[in-house]
């Protein structure tokens, strides 16, 4: 989406930036993992692929993308491949009237897992949904086998709504309201949006 295409979030363990052609080799690699293919329901694709995929995030106003960073690597390293831990994603059905949201996550690192690095990536990007996409419903799809992911939704207030025995996937639900938006800004207090390029500081 090329909204957010010079935009950082900044939160206190990991940060967001713009899938950029420089990030493709190494999301490439993560996604020759066969545990990775299996639990976000994706196919590999060869490089030539990746890179054409980079380019229709960064252009198609249905699809919002950031790369996830660990924040503490990154400040280390000054070294956005050295720190890049996974990405995380909204799918628009219709870009004209984004109500409606598809979320993920994956965190692809094993060393960055079990650090709630996924959580907060999460939060934050439904932050930016919000605030400045305007969506008002959050759903996810989730593999049958991807236990931690399901507690994780639930554990942020997402119910479930549907089965799809044929996809192995469960479909969950978060309708947007106050309170969850109050409880959200509590769990990331501190965090901030800059616009990279006129360098503006958002929120």
């Amino acid at each position: 989406m090329y909204i957010n295409k010079d935009t950082i979030i900044t939160g206190k363990n990991v940060v967001l930036i713009p899938y950029k052609k420089d990030h493709v080799l190494k999301y490439h690699e993560w996604m020759k993992s066969e545990e990775l293919q299996k639990l976000t329901a994706s196919e590999p694709l060869s490089l030539e692929e990746e890179y054409d995929m980079q380019k229709s995030w960064l252009m198609d106003e249905n699809k919002c993308t950031f790369i996830i960073l660990d924040r503490g690597k990154y400040e280390e390293t000054k070294n956005e491949i050295d720190a890049m831990i996974g990405d995380t994603n909204l799918f628009f059905a219709n870009p004209d009237d984004r109500i409606c949201a598809e979320a993920e996550i994956m965190i692809a690192e094993p060393w960055a897992r079990g650090r709630k690095c996924g959580w907060e990536a999460m939060l934050l990007m439904f932050l930016y949904g919000i605030k400045y996409l305007g969506v008002k419903e959050f759903i996810v799809k989730i593999s049958y086998i991807n236990d931690i992911s399901i507690r994780m939704f639930q554990n942020m207030g997402f119910s479930e709504v549907s089965r799809s025995d044929v996809f192995q996937e469960i479909t969950m639900s978060k309708i947007v309201d106050k309170l969850w938006i109050e409880w959200i800004d509590s769990s990331t207090a501190g965090f901030e949006i800059i616009q990279k390029e006129a360098n503006i500081l958002l929120m």
